[in-house]
């Protein structure tokens, strides 16, 4: 492994998460006009395959501290890059709806092991004092490559298996990259140095509370995620490759996202929360009732693009606050719930996409958004700030929340004990070697 610096590793982190969330995941919405056409695909069926990804996600965040623990940092990121090449070169090569539900389904694998991964890796190469910002960086890095991906289909809309070579080609590079950047760690957080306190009742139905509300933004907005380019062109006319734009759209005002996520935290989330919903809904009902008009349906994608990237940021934020010391759980149940409400959501869309069309179909899910943000007032406030709390806000702060009393230095995994039955003169027997070993224990390490 070739060491990274701070910086260094949180633009890798950022390229990998572009990959395995940008291109492996949330590209497809993009390409589904032209795969549709070519494979003869039902809007019902579609919605289905759109579902694969968000179910293999959820599979994959769930064994993923385990692969991660066992595998360490780089191989679990290799193993990641390996199923993004494999899924997406399937993609590629599809030939009917089970080949390309494999591919997809591939691809959301690889997205689901990347992120634990890097996270094991940031433990160990940055301050926990520089978690957030990198870890900022890196989210960013699914705006990055959803923009990425739009040279493809602006060039290579009909084209759309020579552009999921290309992304294969993308994915490979990042395997290689991972090899040999990525330090092979196991997984070590925050909560492996200090025992955390019990979860009580009252921080289960905030967590509780929170998951709900990923849980309904994830089900609104699959409907933009999978359909919006194939609502442009089938109900709008337009060309499938102006639908690049709206994709470009979405990357680049994702980027304002985290901005937003972190005001959010600093005000009331809640009525953030409320405002991002109904914003995303309305970027659903104008792309409805104006399909064919190229400027308002890219407005129609920057609204979205905000709206996502902010309410995916602020339960992050939420559910750090909710859990401290607990990262493989507080701030892993919304996104779990969020890909879950994604992967209910693709088929249903799908379903009322062929009963009732499109503009129906998005008209309901615009509506649902706006009934779950006016029950907004139930987000669970996650800190109550006073006088001396208001600056403390945003991802940084959240993190900083969380390893208080924490060492600032990279973590590393405590050293296990040997035990031998005779004495040798590579054994560390005087007891300043001792206290240097203990000294570099974490506290509360084991």
């Amino acid at each position: 492994m070739k060491p990274l610096e701070t910086t260094g590793f949180a633009a890798l982190g950022a390229a990998l998460v572009a990959i395995s969330y940008g291109l492996a995941r949330f590209a497809f919405g993009l390409f589904v006009p032209p795969i549709r056409a070519a494979l003869e695909l039902t809007p019902d069926v579609i919605g289905i395959i759109g579902a694969l990804p968000f179910v293999s996600f959820v599979l994959a965040t769930a064994v993923a501290p385990i692969a991660t623990h066992r595998l360490g940092a780089r191989n679990t990121s290799v193993l990641s890059g390996i199923f993004g090449v494999g899924g997406l070169a399937l993609i590629s090569q599809s030939i009917g709806a089970i080949s390309l539900g494999a591919g997809v389904f591939a691809c959301g694998i690889c997205t689901g092991l990347m992120m634990p991964a890097l996270t094991s890796a940031m433990q160990a190469l940055v301050r926990r004092s520089l978690h957030g910002r990198v870890s900022a960086v890196m989210n960013a890095g699914t705006s990055i490559g959803v923009a990425f991906s739009v040279p493809a289909v602006l060039f290579l809309a009909d084209a759309w298996r020579l552009a999921y070579i290309s992304f294969a080609i993308a994915a490979g590079i990042g395997v290689l990259a991972a090899w040999f950047f990525i330090p092979s760690v196991s997984r070590v957080t925050t909560a492996n140095v200090a025992p955390p306190p019990p979860i009580t009742v009252l921080q289960w139905t905030r967590l509780i509370r929170l998951s709900l509300f990923a849980f309904a933004m994830g089900f609104i907005a699959t409907g933009y995620w999978i359909f919006a380019p194939d609502l442009a062109v089938n109900l709008g006319g337009l060309p499938p490759d102006q639908t690049g734009w709206l994709w470009l759209a979405v990357g680049i005002a994702g980027l304002g996202g985290a901005v937003v996520s972190d005001l959010a935290d600093r005000n009331n989330p809640a009525i953030t929360q409320a405002l991002m919903l109904v914003a995303m809904s309305a970027s659903m009902a104008l792309l409805a009732a104006s399909p064919g008009q190229l400027t308002l349906a890219v407005f129609s994608a920057v609204v979205f693009g905000i709206s996502y990237m902010s309410l995916t940021g602020l339960y992050l934020i939420s559910g750090i606050r909710l859990l401290p010391r607990r990262l493989s759980l507080g701030p892993v149940l919304p996104f779990i719930a969020v890909a879950i409400g994604q992967a209910v959501g693709s088929p249903v869309v799908g379903m009322l996409v062929k009963a009732y069309g499109y503009a129906d179909a998005f008209s309901i899910f615009a509506a649902f958004g706006i009934v779950v943000a006016a029950l907004s007032p139930l987000y669970p406030r996650h800190f109550d700030y006073g006088a001396d709390e208001e600056e403390d806000t945003g991802l940084q702060a959240a993190f900083d929340h969380l390893g208080e009393g924490v060492p600032d230095e990279p973590l590393q995994p405590a050293p296990e004990e040997v035990v031998t039955d005779e004495m040798s003169t590579e054994e560390v027997t005087t007891d300043e070697s001792a206290a240097e070993c203990s000294a570099n224990k974490a506290p509360g390490a084991t």
